[in-house]
């Protein structure tokens, strides 16, 4: 292929990477924010926004992961001009959501539990329960909005994600205020305030969507709301088969922070908070690789549905190429200007320096964390997920948290590293993922190609 194909390639990725990073963005800055916001408080507030995040993030994107698999279905039926067919997709995946999302929410409510069972100091552990049980209020709302966005983003029109993205952010931090510290009336809540405000939030964001939805000529040319089919547990056992292995690979991926926050909590506030600056810094330059996979994975799968193999493999091969190429550039960034992005958290001095250390560690993985994510969306354009599953267990869980665990809680190698020997177990699973990854799409690769010249359809119905 010419290098113009590539260079034609990559400005299609990033006209719809754009709009979904900035959403990453505002999406991740609300919890910069809480973080900020409750640090001013007290380090355990900070600590318990940090440890919180631990149970409600992998809960959440358990409930996302599953409907993210309406992403490639409906960017495939879009290729293929099959749009009869894309309204239907939607409803399966509103009741799909519904579904899950009980059994989700009470796991959300008891999870506090774990915390007894821990050596955790009980005011941290009663700021965390609180702030749990108050984003529980939004957890639905978050999930259906999920629904819709994958909905515009499989149809190419990342956009109404943007905006909405910035309405949420500018509610989020009013909100925090006013309930951190009391105002207009209401009690003064401290950290538990965030939980409360970013429920909040994703009620807002849901509305939104909503009549963006209904009023917008593209989307509602598909009527999605005109005439809700029921459900069809047929249907739906197809969307849920698809994305229970995204669901899980992501789990596995997000519980690997959890755990190790929790294996951390016993050491003290101050090094859960220095952890989690790192952690929360890490995910927002993670917002980039992150938004250029979500676009491939819409790129991907357009393609397929055109049945156009040559193509699809063009853009999972920029795909990788360019954020290999940008994550060298944030990892530098980022490893120039450490002690500069910790002030902005804190001015604790432990906590700022355990941050900068642990970030000159996050600099090193940046690249193989952000081939992995992209090599997945690839995959999941193809519709490839069982595979993406068990790659991400055996690379976070097998080697990465065994890794951590011996050099940050033992002397059996080196004197234990505490924090920091858990960061090394992070680069080690991260890059053993981005090798078995791309190992794996080149083997998709030959399966489309031999489907493709034997004449066979590319992609399947829902």
């Amino acid at each position: 292929m010419s290098f113009s194909a590539y260079f034609t390639e990559t400005r299609h990725l990033l006209r719809l990477c754009g709009p979904i990073l900035v959403a990453q963005v505002a999406q991740t800055t609300m919890s910069f924010v809480d973080t900020v916001m409750a640090g001013q408080i007290s380090a355990t507030d900070m600590a318990a926004v940090a440890v919180a995040t631990s149970f409600w993030l992998p809960i959440i994107l358990l409930v996302q992961g599953v409907v993210m698999a309406l992403t490639p279905i409906i960017s495939q039926l879009n290729g293929a001009r099959r749009h009869h067919e894309v309204a239907g997709a939607v409803h399966q995946g509103f009741w799909l959501t519904l579904m899950v999302i009980v059994p989700a929410s009470l796991a959300l409510y008891f999870s506090p539990m774990i915390l007894h069972w821990m050596d955790v100091e009980p005011l941290l552990a009663e700021k965390t329960t609180g702030y749990l049980h108050g984003i529980l209020w939004g957890m639905p709302a978050y999930a259906l909005y999920q629904v819709l966005r994958n909905f515009s983003e499989g149809l190419s029109h990342t956009r109404p994600t943007m905006v909405i993205g910035f309405i949420g952010l500018a509610i989020n931090v009013p909100a925090n205020y006013i309930l951190i510290h009391g105002k207009l009336g209401f009690p003064q809540l401290g950290g538990v305030g965030c939980g409360y405000a970013s429920a909040l939030v994703f009620w807002v964001m849901l509305v939104a969507m909503i009549v963006y939805t209904k009023r917008s000529a593209l989307l509602n040319h598909f009527a999605v709301f005109a005439n809700i089919t029921a459900p069809d547990m047929a249907r739906i056992g197809r969307i849920f088969r698809l994305g229970f292995p995204i669901a899980m690979a992501i789990f596995c991926e997000v519980t690997l922070f959890t755990v190790v926050a929790l294996l951390l909590a016993p050491l003290g506030a101050d090094v859960v908070a220095g952890h989690q600056v790192a952690i929360n810094f890490s995910s927002i330059i993670f917002m980039l690789p992150l938004s250029l996979g979500m676009a491939l994975t819409i790129r991907v799968g357009h393609s397929l549905g055109e049945n156009q193999a040559d193509q699809a493999r063009i853009a999972s091969l920029t795909g990788i190429g360019f954020g290999a190429l940008a994550a060298v550039f944030t990892g530098l960034a980022t490893a120039l200007a450490r002690y500069q992005i910790s002030g902005i958290y804190t001015d604790n001095s432990f906590v700022l320096e355990l941050a900068a250390s642990l970030l000159l560690l996050a600099s090193l993985y940046q690249i193989s964390d952000s081939v992995q994510v992209i090599t997945a969306a690839a995959l999941r354009g193809y519709k490839d997920t069982k595979v993406i599953f068990y790659i991400t267990l055996f690379s976070y869980w097998c080697c990465g948290l065994p890794v951590g665990m011996v050099l940050g809680l033992t002397d059996w190698i080196v004197p234990a590293m505490g924090p920091h020997g858990f960061w090394i177990g992070f680069l080690v699973g991260l890059t053993i993922a981005a090798f078995l990854l791309i190992w794996r799409l080149r083997r998709i690769y030959e399966q489309v190609h031999h489907r493709d010249s034997a004449g066979l359809p590319l992609v399947d119905g829902l």
